[in-house]
């Protein structure tokens, strides 16, 4: 996840001294790969099978079946005919889906192989926007209509009783487990809510398991991990075969199951009391069923009261600071220091340009549609414009929370030596030596972010499932927020625009009256630099 800090008012650009190092090394092992050392060397098993550590069977393998609850057997959103959305169930588990694996290649070493859950549905956008029925379609409920016996019911379900997906994506992080007894806890409503983790650990060396209590349920029952252990699913995968959060969160996404939410959140968050029903309140605020609430978070050293569980802070971050930078894997955008300031807007999440991976929250077709893709190993800088990008083309709009719901806990101040002794997936880079490049180009490719490269220079593999959708284009974000992909530029001081508000008020007045996301046809706005700012 992020590495962001809040501090001094600024949620500070990831600390690059150890990165940077760790990307210099990668550059250096890429270079000898390209000399002939060839890319993915390196022992492993020729068969790598993710045990289910909640599963109390043995998994048969893997069938090619079709998804259950309908006849979807074509992959992509391009597929010409209408898809069957697939039967919603509560409570549910991958662990009870026998035969529901398929065998897929690692996109860092081909001659490995994974069984991975299916996913649940393939994207329902078919290249342009969903109507608002087709929206309501998606989302479970803990009870079911009392006329139609369905747990799909829209709009209908109280909000109380909306289902929500945690997605989570664990390297070797003791605290993993601490992040679940947060979620479970301090949730209003802690029966809706479904935990997903993917675990990449390495047993051998005594990493924690993410769903093993912090004690033994027979001395403290009361645990999370106790009490809720049926609504945690856990995929472990060897720490071997981590190549990075993309690959992942791609799992992570696999084990939807859909719920009306999905949340993405780092394994290291600390969570306040009624998390769920704030965060549900504050979605439901944007009146805009296209919304997606995102940002990083910020640091939890003074942030929450030990004794209630409530939020000390009335500032949060806003995702709008952004530029290029170089690498070992070529020129491309990351976020850098974002302002955190009380809320210019009141009642409501703010309009921002930019999706962040540590926290992000929507309806539960977000991870649908915009699936994370399978084909980006070693891919850590990035992935937050593969998604966002993405998603702003089949009609999501990004959000900054009027109030923050967790709190992350970074390397630095009195959890410096903590977390800094938690490993992260570069140490296997050169394993993995020169796919980071591929990915890359294929990232930038597919987001038309590198038109200097031919199309035929990047794999185009399953680009109807992790492509671009036919609601908005590329061009059309950089266009309006100051990117020139060609000269690998931006405008700066986005900030001047979005901070303070003027973005969002500019733009929501294009909100579509059903509630279907901006409509940027009618939006004629392109940002340019006015120098200067300090806010």
């Amino acid at each position: 996840g992020n590495l962001n800090v809040a501090r001094d008012g600024l949620v500070p650009e990831v600390d690059l001294v150890a990165a940077e190092a760790d990307l210099l090394q990668e550059e250096i092992k890429e270079n000898v790969a390209a000399a002939g050392a060839g890319a993915g060397d390196g022992a492993g098993p020729a068969m790598a099978v993710p045990r289910p550590a909640t599963a109390v069977k043995e998994r048969p393998p893997p069938q090619q079946q079709h998804l259950r609850g309908g006849d979807i057997d074509k992959r992509g959103s391009n597929a010409g005919s209408p898809l069957t959305i697939p039967e919603h169930k509560w409570p549910v588990s991958t662990n009870d889906e026998d035969g529901n694996f398929e065998d897929i290649k690692h996109p860092g070493d081909e001659s490995v192989t994974l069984a991975v859950p299916r996913f649940w549905s393939p994207p329902i956008h078919n290249n342009e926007l969903m109507t608002r029925d087709q929206a309501m379609s998606i989302g479970s409920c803990i009870t079911p209509d009392p006329k139609t016996g369905s747990l799909a019911r829209g709009d209908n379900c109280p909000p109380s009783e909306r289902t929500i997906f945690v997605a989570i994506a664990s390297y070797r992080d003791w605290q993993c487990r601490y992040t679940v007894e947060s979620i479970f806890n301090r949730a209003k409503n802690p029966d809706r809510v479904r935990v997903a983790v993917v675990d990449q650990i390495v047993v051998e060396e005594g990493d924690f398991q993410c769903e093993v209590p912090i004690k033994p349920c027979s001395e403290d029952p009361d645990q999370a991990l106790c009490k809720y252990k049926g609504q945690v699913d856990v995929y472990r995968m060897d720490a071997i075969q981590a190549v990075g959060p993309v690959f992942a969160r791609h799992i992570g996404h696999r084990l939807y199951r859909g719920e009306y939410y999905t949340m993405q959140s780092d394994a290291h968050v600390t969570y306040t009391q009624d998390w769920d029903e704030d965060i549900i309140q504050q979605q439901e605020n944007t009146r805009n069923e296209m919304a997606v609430q995102s940002t990083y978070l910020t640091d939890i050293v003074g942030s929450i009261d030990e004794k209630t569980g409530r939020s000390l802070r009335h500032t949060r971050p806003i995702m709008c600071n952004t530029d290029y930078e170089g690498g070992p894997q070529g020129k491309h955008l990351r976020h850098m220091s974002q302002p955190e300031r009380v809320p210019s807007v009141k009642g409501t999440p703010q309009l921002q340009p930019y999706w962040a991976a540590g926290f992000s929250f929507s309806r539960g077709h977000f991870v649908v549609n915009v699936p994370y893709d399978l084909y980006q190993p070693m891919i850590f800088q990035g992935e937050e414009m593969s998604i966002g990008i993405r998603g702003f083309t089949i009609g999501y709009d990004f959000y900054a929370t009027e109030r923050s719901i967790c709190f992350h806990h970074y390397a630095n101040g009195k959890n410096k030596q903590k977390r800094g002794k938690v490993k992260t997936f570069w140490e296997h880079a050169n394993k993995y030596a020169g796919t980071g490049k591929k990915a890359m180009k294929r990232l930038l490719g597919i987001v038309h972010m590198n038109p200097e490269i031919p199309q035929t220079d990047w794999s185009h593999a399953e680009e109807d499932t992790y492509g671009l959708g036919g609601v908005r284009t590329p061009e059309k974000f950089y266009e309006t927020f100051g990117i020139d992909v060609v000269h690998k530029k931006t405008e700066h001081h986005l900030c001047k625009f979005v901070q303070p508000g003027t973005m969002h008020r500019q733009f929501s007045s294009h909100l579509r009256a059903d509630g279907m996301g901006i409509n940027y046809d009618t939006i004629t706005y392109r940002f340019k630099d006015p120098g200067f700012d300090d806010t």
